[in-house]
């Protein structure tokens, strides 16, 4: 089990101080244990939680040599450099069974996806179980290579667990199933209707009444609107 130095630290320090001297300013709590301030070196801290992550039991060691099974329990980091700036550890109260999520490890490759083109759909990434902190496990697998058809599916139930280990969810809950690659279908576009296609005459308009418009009168028989005054 990963071991990590803590230190308390006073209440009255100023948090940018720790950090300046290497160090991640943490506090610690659990059921049976009240919450203290405290600091864990940067660079061990960073090493412990990349293996160990949110959901593996590890041993805080204090100055005086006492030790803590204990969970990093959430974990503030700087948004722009990822940077760890608080940590808080949860104290495991002994001879106690604890639920936490592990990640789930999808393991293999399956035949669904590989020869049939199907798509491997991953319900749940991470599962509920409980277990004493030294039997916790820090990760489990789901073997995929089971998934032979498009209508297999793997269920919590199939996820074998260690010594231990109980499961805390649904055992007929789905962890992971195949979906049916479907092919995109192009649709060719609408023919356009050039008869629905109204057409713009050219040239200018001429209105009534302008130079160059027709008349609107009718010719009388004798070959014009006008009448002749035939008297002189």
């Amino acid at each position: 089990m990963l071991t990590l130095a803590i230190e308390k630290r006073e209440k009255t320090g100023k948090l940018d101080g720790v950090r300046a001297s290497g160090k991640i300013p943490a506090v610690y709590y659990g059921p049976k244990e009240a919450s203290t301030n405290a600091a864990v070196s940067n660079i061990d801290f960073k090493k412990v939680w990349k293996k160990a992550g949110e959901s593996s039991v590890i041993i805080l060691k204090d100055e005086k040599g006492t030790e803590h099974e204990a969970l990093i329990h959430e974990v503030d980091v700087h948004p722009l450099s990822g940077e760890p700036r608080h940590v808080d550890f949860y104290i495991i109260e002994k001879g106690k069974k604890i639920e936490v999520s592990v990640p789930i490890i999808f393991a293999g490759i399956a035949p669904a996806v590989k020869d049939l083109g199907g798509i491997l759909v991953k319900v749940h990434r991470e599962l509920k179980i409980e277990a004493a902190p030294r039997d916790l496990p820090h990760e489990v697998s789901a073997d995929i290579t089971k998934l032979v058809t498009l209508t297999d599916v793997i269920k919590a139930k199939d996820i074998v667990l260690s010594a231990g280990v109980d499961l805390k969810i649904n055992p007929e809950d789905v962890i992971a199933s195949i979906a049916e690659a479907k092919e995109e279908v192009v649709e060719a576009p609408e023919a356009i209707d050039m008869t629905s296609i109204e057409v713009e005459a050219k040239g200018k308009e001429v209105k009534e009444g302008e130079e160059g418009a027709a008349p609107t009168g009718k010719a009388d028989a004798k070959g014009g609107d006008k009448k002749v005054d035939s008297k002189k």
